[in-house]
């Protein structure tokens, strides 16, 4: 692929997703047309619109109770790529829509530290090919300034913004998934909105989220993960936090769903970060070579339905800055966008 486009969108919400849908309108069309937005390549059940609008609406509702600019915003997106509403929705809420399998390859292995300054570094690991539907948004949000990496016209995914919060976030299983928020507008409102950790994680505790993830949020002096199972939160205090796919608090461990042979991949991929060291925040080469070697560099076996690395960050909170690798980071040229 040659690069992820970048996308300024500013304004009301409405605006913002309609600038958002034309900016990309010919390849969510596509994406969408791909076995409804490459679902059907994904499940063993038929992947039909009409079968999920009841899930969708029910999903929307939460949204619009709890975030109605983002839900407002969405309705910009379907308007602007010219989209039906619902295929806009099922956009937002594909992971949701297609539920969770205990067996999982691989699914974002995620790091920070404030040591040497801070930096909040991770792999994004997902099935469904989707390294040629990225794109960075450059958010002029109601409240702050933000970068954030998304895949297939989702309002959010991970990011930075310019209060210096960066958010990354790793698949986590457990517990009921549930109509509610999507865990990637979760993201997109605590940049849009959050001005401290401790802001950010006051977010994340009180959004009624539609399924279960670990969020690792870094500022310019601390770091935290915050992990979700149902409506339970629990905040991980770590110096240098590290996350990949398994509930690392005990409290949640024991219902934690993975299975046995995804747990040693996950258990694999956190034992490499936390020999290899969290280079120092202004080391990119260190960081890459973190991210571009396996096991944490999960690699295409040739399988759609198996997660592979897709893309790979390195957030600056304090230079307000997104470092990205589009694709394979072992073989693709790194983008850098900034706020300032």
């Amino acid at each position: 692929m040659n690069g992820a486009p970048l996308l300024e969108l500013s304004g009301p919400p409405h605006t913002r997703g309609f600038a958002h849908g034309r900016a990309l309108a010919g390849r969510l069309r596509g994406f969408l047309d791909d076995s409804l937005a490459r679902l059907g390549h994904l499940s063993d059940r038929p992947m039909d619109l009409d079968a999920l609008r009841p899930s969708i609406a029910a999903h929307r509702e939460a949204v619009a109770t709890a975030l109605p600019d983002l839900a407002e915003e969405v309705d910009g997106l379907a308007a602007g790529a010219g989209i039906e509403r619902d295929e806009a929705w099922l956009l937002q809420l594909r992971r949701e829509l297609l539920g969770y399998s205990r067996v999982t390859a691989g699914d974002c292995t995620t790091y920070a530290s404030v040591r040497g300054g801070p930096v909040l570094a991770q792999t994004v690991d997902l099935n469904g090919n989707l390294d040629d539907q990225i794109a960075v948004l450059a958010v002029s949000g109601p409240r702050h300034r933000s970068l954030v990496l998304s895949f297939a016209g989702l309002l959010g995914y991970l990011g930075v913004n310019d209060a210096g919060i960066a958010v990354g976030l790793n698949l986590v299983l457990g517990g009921e998934w549930e109509p509610g928020v999507p865990p990637y507008l979760a993201i997109r409102h605590v940049l849009d909105s959050a001005d401290s950790v401790d802001h950010a994680v006051e977010l994340l505790c009180g959004l009624p989220l539609a399924s279960s993830r670990s969020f690792t949020v870094c500022g310019e002096e601390r770091a935290v993960c915050v992990e979700s199972l149902g409506r339970e939160r629990s905040v991980l205090e770590d110096a240098d936090p590290a996350h990949t796919n398994h509930f690392l608090d005990a409290r949640f461990a024991g219902r934690d769903e993975i299975n046995v042979f995804a747990k040693n991949s996950s258990r694999r991929r956190l034992d490499a970060v936390r020999e290899a060291g969290i280079p120092a925040a202004g080391d990119t080469a260190g960081h890459h070579r973190i991210l571009s070697t396996p096991p944490v560099l999960v690699r295409d076996n040739g399988d759609i339905r198996r997660e592979r690395t897709v893309a790979a960050v390195v957030l600056r909170p304090d230079l307000r800055e997104l470092r990205l690798w589009p694709g394979d980071p072992s073989t693709v040229a790194e983008q850098v966008h900034s706020l300032r």
